[in-house]
């Protein structure tokens, strides 16, 4: 099965719902197993968590992070289709496409005794759950390594940072009143949309750093209102700023309490990705990715977040690196075929040009 065959078969699951991904999760260690690698699943919130692994144990471990789930979509998203070059289709770029090409380099390297390989298959990175996630767990089971690549959407680049996650719901208040009479009111839906104005113009949302021009703030939800015929004294949004690696989520939320109408009701908090640009790791993987990219291939800042933090939060280097697509999350999300097989092929390169670097004995 090539790489385009195997994204197909996983963009057919729809993995935003918990029954399909729980049977995508059972394709995927099927798939292992039939080419005799061993899986194992444990759960996370009742989801399957997968992982396998080939290689000698004292040898230095790259460890492979994808994930299955994917936000959710229209059901003819879930049909690939092939335009050109681009297979399109929900989670084809983010991540369906470099899971596949994933799960074929560990084919690979079964036989390979200068790495470790070892993937782990995640069933929430999209999650908006902010404790009990599936990469916490696959850190908790100690299926670690000496360097993590996740497979997140980079066009063939090397994410060393991302911004973290700062989610807040806010509750705007207003006055009831009958719906003929709007003006006897104060519509709070109305003023909920005043409210996230004012959020984009704080002073953190003018800030920039080396390799962002500014955070990232979306209104994600609108709840409100209980009656056609009623003056709505009562609505709440919901905030997802993305904010840069220097920015603290404290501060941030000091300056949102400051705005009138508007009160705190919770948050989810996620930390940015940092990675040091002269690791061997990383230094390697840009050996690697540059004849597949043809210029430069690092300090590329990644405005969504990741899984990655899991494994930086215990000390272990751990980028962003994915094939080139576009659209993920939105209506007609792509990836390039031809991409999946020079993402497979750098991922190779990268492993013999560790090997070479990295002996046996000198695993951590």
């Amino acid at each position: 099965m090539d790489e385009r065959a195997l994204t197909e078969k996983l963009i057919a699951y729809d993995t935003s719902e918990p029954e399909q991904l729980r049977h995508a999760a059972g394709f995927v260690k099927g798939w292992l197993e039939a080419r005799d690698i061993e899986a194992r699943q444990f759960d996370v919130r009742g989801l399957p968590v997968t992982v396998a692994e080939v290689g000698p144990a004292d040898a230095p471990t790259v460890l492979l992070l994808g994930h299955l789930d994917v936000v959710p979509g229209h059901p003819d998203q879930f049909t690939p289709r092939v335009d050109g070059e681009r297979l399109v289709g929900r989670g084809a770029y983010d991540m369906k496409g470099a899971l596949a090409s994933m799960l074929l380099v560990l084919h690979d390297l079964r036989d390979d005794a200068r790495v470790r390989m070892r993937l782990a298959v995640v069933p929430d990175e999209e999650s908006e759950e902010e404790n009990e996630r599936g990469a916490e767990r696959v850190v908790e089971e100690g299926f670690l390594g000496d360097f993590v690549i996740t497979g997140e959407p980079t066009d063939m680049h090397i994410g060393v940072q991302a911004k973290g996650v700062l989610a807040v719901r806010l509750e705007v208040s207003g006055r009831a009143a009958h719906g003929a009479t709007p003006w006897l009111g104060e519509n709070a839906i109305l003023k909920a949309l005043d409210v996230f104005r004012s959020i984009e113009s704080l002073p953190f949302a003018r800030q920039s750093s080396e390799l962002f021009d500014r955070p990232s703030i979306n209104l994600g939800r609108i709840l409100g209102g209980d009656a056609l015929n009623k003056v709505p004294d009562t609505c709440v949004i919901d905030v997802d700023i993305r904010h840069l690696p220097e920015q603290e989520p404290s501060a941030i939320l000091d300056e949102v309490r400051e705005l009138p109408d508007a009160k705190v009701v919770s948050t989810f908090v996620r930390p940015p990705a940092i990675v040091d640009q002269d690791s061997v790791y990383v230094r390697t993987l840009e050996d690697a990715a540059a004849p597949h990219v043809g210029g430069e291939t690092l300090s590329v800042g990644r405005d969504g977040a990741s899984d990655a933090v899991s494994f930086l939060r215990v000390g272990i280097p751990a980028v962003e690196f994915g094939p080139v697509g576009s659209g993920h999350h939105g209506p007609d999300e792509w990836v390039s075929i031809p991409s999946l097989a020079s993402y497979r092929n750098a991922l190779t390169d990268f492993v013999a040009q560790l090997g070479e670097q990295l002996p046996v004995e000198e695993a951590s």
